[in-house]
């Protein structure tokens, strides 16, 4: 999403630096040419703190986005340091207390505090949902007006360029066999294990195949659980795709199986693709996006049952894509990347 954002703030004609801990990973690739990448060569966020704090004496930005918690406390110890005037945004992008939820009290009242201890001495505070917006005056005990909501900027012209692309994976080449999608990073988060179980129940009945496309810690734990629920024949996992939209625009479904999140962006291009979904109604954003349901079908987080009964019923009963479309048109990146530039306090 820092890729779509920084080409709307380029394109506004606003000069960028993306300052990185470690300029590592695999959406480097998509940054836009027109991006300086600084690199502090730094293993953890907190050790970034001197070299953040010598960029901003010698390069002066005119305002800071802290992109997540972490560089949010990084960037208001850095301003400090360097004397900086620059207007500082935070943004947050998951919803901490379900994050946090089981893993213990102290490490609860730790992060908490720290949150009410350096949010209020941020220029502003941008939460990608309500429900997130929500999460963080629960923690923080901030006046509303603080904090100000702006979706993800998740559609762009690339979105459809990408997804008329030609699918290498030849099981969303077969009309004949609908093909359901999950995407994500194969950890606890996202829920995948309860997603092959209600996949294991779905193929019971009917012939169908799930495709995951993500990579993480839990790939192996998962392969084993489909072979466990006797449908591994029918379950892919592709790994990490640079172009996932290709893929994601043939499927007959995407689930989005969650514990937690902030604005899902894969349900978002989902939507965006004209595809029917499915989703936990998990803390926070699904429910904002199919509004209540309106837009496809929510099930408690962890209930399988209901998972798989939601699957068939969307398989069943597709909305027509552009009602989908219409649903999520306000994720665009140039609406997300105006709003931003406001928070920032570089309207022209």
């Amino acid at each position: 999403m820092i890729a779509n954002l920084a080409t709307g703030f380029l394109d506004a004609g606003i000069a960028v630096d993306l300052v990185l801990a470690r300029a590592q990973g695999e959406h480097l690739d998509s940054i836009p040419a027109g991006v300086r990448i600084v690199k502090l060569n730094v293993r953890h966020t907190f050790t970034a703190l001197p070299g953040l704090a010598r960029y901003l004496r010698e390069e002066k930005p005119d305002a800071i986005l802290a992109a997540k918690d972490r560089a949010i406390r990084v960037a208001l110890l850095a301003r400090r340091l360097a004397g900086s005037n620059a207007r500082l945004v935070g943004r947050l992008g998951t919803t901490v207390s379900a994050a946090l939820k089981g893993k213990g009290r102290l490490r609860e009242l730790a992060w908490f505090g720290g949150m009410r201890l350096f949010y209020p001495h941020m220029d502003a505070i941008v939460a990608v949902s309500q429900g997130v917006k929500d999460d963080i005056l629960a923690i923080t005990g901030l006046p509303s007006e603080r904090v100000r909501v702006i979706r993800n900027p998740v559609i762009t012209p690339a979105l459809e360029r990408q997804a008329a692309l030609p699918c290498e994976h030849p099981w969303l080449n077969d009309p004949a066999v609908p093909a359901i999608v999950g995407m994500g990073r194969l950890t606890r988060q996202k829920g995948f294990p309860d997603l092959i179980a209600a996949f294991a129940r779905l193929r019971q009945d009917r012939v169908c195949r799930l495709v995951i496309v993500g990579e993480g810690g839990d790939r192996e734990k998962l392969e084993r659980l489909a072979e466990e629920l006797g449908v591994s024949g029918d379950v892919a996992f592709t790994g990490f795709l640079a172009n996932p939209h290709a893929l994601i625009a043939r499927c007959r479904l995407f689930v989005l199986s969650s514990l937690w999140e902030g604005s899902p962006n894969a349900l978002t291009e989902a939507m965006a693709l004209g595809r029917p979904v499915v989703s936990t109604d998990c803390p926070s954003g699904p429910a904002e996006l199919l509004d209540g349901g309106q837009y496809g079908p929510l099930v408690p987080v962890g209930d399988v049952e209901a998972l798989a009964a939601a699957m068939v019923h969307a398989l069943d009963h597709p909305l027509p894509p552009q009602m989908l479309r219409q649903a999520v048109s306000e994720y665009t990146a140039a609406i997300s990347a105006r709003k931003y530039l406001e928070a920032l306090g570089l309207t022209r």
